[in-house]
């Protein structure tokens, strides 16, 4: 079976699906690596190692014509959908619940649409296939030292000679895998750091890096499933924002990392809290995207000063600054997930799996995602049954 890496084009886009030290395991497995010439430019990678690991360089048409898989970090373009043919298969973050037509479009031209940000994160097995967090650790790092370049003090306690500088006083709201990394960088940075979620249990993973927890009286555990929190109501969300704007007035630096999969980012910072901020803080909204974000003011991809002299930052696509370590990491967690699917050198489907009842988006023509479905027909409850006995895709 081969197995090609297209170059990514999404703008501002840097990281690459594999790196030359994943290629061992899975040419081990039976499987022929083929990299789209200039693929790992981005990540600094030459096609020379690629080609010295093992791997055959290709033009970008050559690669769609001849692989069985195709490897990406980003869903796939429309000019790359053309070129897809049926039988074929494609792995990456697809986004099936933002984007459900393409999903729809795949399954049309008879294509498996496989999607990374669709692996259940709770299952322990996956781990090393989560590649949602796996990026959102990369984020959370940068978030900071991007919060750190734009504020105009030490994060530090600093006593000099010409006298002593304050220690920044830092709150993460979210903390899940980016907001957990974001308080351990801040907290080696010197920062005083305090932490919010709604989810409980959270509380004991901030403290443990050094935090305190704030803890709002008025909501509940707000836990949902998948390791995700779950959406708040109205009335919660309008009591939670009364409350934290006490705590976001007297922070230096805010960053909020707080998203529910496939629908709009919880709103944690309104610009009421803003204006109730000192000249000179920073706010890195992390969650900014189409859907929307956490923080009111902020523009997905801008950096805003507002007249209060408060600075939003809301960066696109954070790992893919970071593309080498970022690289790294993903191609661990997609040659997890592809290893996991093949058998005697070919990718087969056993849809009794969790792992693959849950990634697996398109297959035979139909779209097999029980979610994505929902989305697309929300009258439709069950998806289209899946064959019992495991599938091969063609090689």
């Amino acid at each position: 079976m081969k197995v090609g890496v297209a170059k990514e084009t999404a703008p501002g886009e840097r990281r690459v699906a594999l790196v030359p030290e994943a290629l061992g395991r899975l040419t081990a497995a039976g499987l022929e690596i083929l990299i789209e010439a200039g693929a790992g430019a981005g990540a600094m990678i030459p096609d020379q190692a690629y080609a010295e690991a093992g791997a055959t360089i290709v033009k970008a048409g050559e690669l769609f014509a001849q692989s069985d898989v195709i490897l990406k970090v980003q869903k796939p373009t429309a000019t790359e959908v053309k070129r897809l043919r049926s039988g074929q298969a494609v792995i990456g973050f697809l986004q099936p619940l933002i984007d459900p037509k393409l999903a729809q479009a795949l399954a049309k031209k008879g294509i498996t649409a496989i999607s990374l940000d669709a692996i259940p994160r709770t299952l322990s097995r996956a781990q090393t296939m989560d590649a949602l967090s796996s990026q959102s650790n990369v984020g959370g790092y940068k978030a900071v030292l991007i919060a750190a370049n734009a504020f105009g003090r030490y994060f530090p306690l600093l006593t000099t000679a010409a006298g002593t500088a304050k220690p920044a006083n830092v709150l993460i709201l979210g903390i899940g895998v980016a907001g957990l990394q974001a308080i351990g960088t801040a907290r080696r940075l010197g920062a005083i750091v305090r932490a919010y979620d709604v989810r409980a249990e959270t509380k004991e993973q901030a403290e443990s890096l050094g935090a305190q927890f704030i803890v709002l009286n008025s909501v509940a555990d707000a836990s949902g499933e998948g390791g995700y929190a779950r959406q708040l109501t109205k009335d919660e969300q309008k009591a939670q924002q009364d409350e934290l704007n006490g705590h976001i007035a007297n922070m230096d630096i805010v960053i909020t990392t707080a998203q529910v999969p496939g629908r709009r980012p919880p709103l944690l910072v309104t610009g009421a809290a803003v204006k109730g901020m000192k000249p000179g803080s920073v706010i890195v909204d992390m969650a900014a995207s189409e859907l929307g974000g956490n923080v009111e003011l902020s523009k997905p991809g801008e950096t805003v000063v507002t007249r209060n002299g408060v600075t939003i930052i809301a960066p696109d696509n954070l790992p893919a600054t970071m593309p080498v370590s970022a690289s790294q990491f993903y191609a661990r967690n997609i040659s997890a997930l592809l290893l996991g699917m093949v058998k005697d050198g070919k990718l087969n489907l056993d849809f009794e799996d969790p792992v693959t009842k849950s990634t697996v988006i398109s297959h035979g023509g139909k779209v097999v995602s029980e979610a994505v479905l929902k989305v697309l027909e929300p009258a439709a409850a069950t998806p289209p049954a899946p064959a019992r006995a495991p599938s091969a895709v063609r090689s």
